[in-house]
């Protein structure tokens, strides 16, 4: 059938689907235009869509950033309420937390307590089935937990040693006598495993398992550069310099891991965030030096590579308790500048405080530097050669 012609004698050509659909044409009609008013903002929102998805999730969930970022709210919250309630009740001495085995107890669990409410209901919202996922789980788990408990004692032990050795530190008498030695080794030893908990949980296990999922060179690097430029903007004292050793030790392998896209790169520009903030947090501690500070991101490292070697933060939450246990309770020692009642022994430093560590304590000597690069050694010997790094790794970070 031929098309209808016009009074002009010209065929009438039938409107095309696109000019229905293109706000920009002159011939459209008040019916196509606001067929076009309705479909365009189903294209906008899927747009929108689309974009807010990318913004808040990643291959692997909820982004890293997004992550800490909720993690730290809900921290600061908890702790908030904790602290309050615990301050109005009078259960922590805020001049001198360590005044008393019972203050100190009641310090700890309100840091306790926050991280772990906040990194429980992180893993609800990252839909994992609990905050064990954060390097919790893995293999013989108790084993590696008394493995790094022992550790923990014979390193710090060796330090000891090694400065009363040199005539760096000077043993006196025992302090404490009968069941109060029982009870107070039982205190604090309450006491450093909270501590162990909470630093281990924060630094190896939730950061470290979350920035392994979501980190790169270049986000690891300005993270630590902030770190570094905080210092020298609104610090001083208390041991900068060991930060920013830190900072600098950490770099070239992290950017030779990084040119060379290597596998499981994030893990170690992980380690290398965590470890340089676990140093960073030490700077306000009273008395601490360059070398205490270094030393703490120095065996933060060693924590992490436990992970990597056991698959399990365990060994190094038995670790870090044992060492504070050690140095506060049984030998009496200057504990990151702080020497706290009810202890075993008496012990006092002497000399150049570049041998003995002075008022920060063993932590703060030279030597300490060496039993922390014997520690690795022995961490590496003992359950590198059990579990492959690797298949440690899969189980660290699932």
């Amino acid at each position: 059938m031929p098309a209808p012609e016009d009074p002009t004698g010209h065929e009438i050509q039938p409107p095309q689907p696109e000019a229905l659909l293109d706000p920009t044409d002159a011939s459209l009609t008040p019916e196509s235009a606001a067929f076009s008013l309705v479909t365009a903002p189903s294209t906008l929102e899927t747009k929108f869509l689309r974009g807010l998805q990318w913004t808040f999730l990643g291959d692997e969930g909820l982004r890293a950033g997004w992550s800490v970022l909720i993690f730290a709210i809900l921290f600061s919250i908890f702790f908030s309420g904790l602290a309050f309630a615990a301050v109005t009740l009078h259960l922590i001495d805020l001049k001198n937390p360590v005044s008393s085995t019972t203050s100190a107890l009641f310090a700890e669990l309100v840091d306790f307590l926050p991280l772990a409410g906040a990194a429980a209901l992180v893993a609800l919202i990252e839909r994992r089935r609990s905050l064990l996922e954060y390097n919790l789980t893995g293999p013989r788990r108790a084993a590696h937990f008394f493995s790094g408990l022992a550790a923990g004692f014979l390193a710090l032990s060796v330090l000891v040693g090694a400065l009363a050795w040199g005539g760096w530190l000077h043993f006196g008498g025992i302090a404490l006598s009968g069941t109060a030695i029982l009870k107070y080794a039982g205190l604090w030893g309450l006491v450093f495993l909270l501590v162990g908990c909470f630093e281990e949980g924060v630094f190896r296990c939730y950061l470290q398992f979350t920035f392994t999922r979501g980190i790169n060179f270049w986000w690891a690097l300005s993270i630590v550069g902030l770190l570094c430029l905080r210092l020298v903007l609104h610090s001083k004292g208390n041991g900068l310099w060991g930060i920013y050793a830190a900072a600098l030790l950490g770099l070239l392998p992290c950017l030779i891991l990084h040119l060379k896209n290597a596998p499981r790169s994030g893990f170690w520009q992980a380690a290398w965030v965590t470890s340089t903030l676990f140093g960073f947090i030490h700077t306000g501690n009273p008395g601490e030096s360059w070398i205490g500070i270094f030393a703490a991101a120095l065996i933060g490292f060693v924590f992490c590579v436990s992970i990597y070697v056991t698959g399990t933060a365990w060994w190094a939450i038995g670790c870090h308790a044992a060492w504070d246990w050690a140095e506060t309770f049984f030998y009496g020692t200057a504990d990151s500048g702080i020497v706290a009642p009810g202890h075993y022994l008496t012990t006092s430093s002497l000399g150049n405080a570049f041998w003995s560590g002075g008022a920060d304590g063993p932590e703060g000597s030279i030597l300490v530097l060496g039993v922390i690069l014997l520690l690795l050694a022995a961490l590496l010997v003992i359950h590198g050669r059990k579990l492959p790094g690797e298949a440690a790794l899969e189980r660290a970070i699932g």
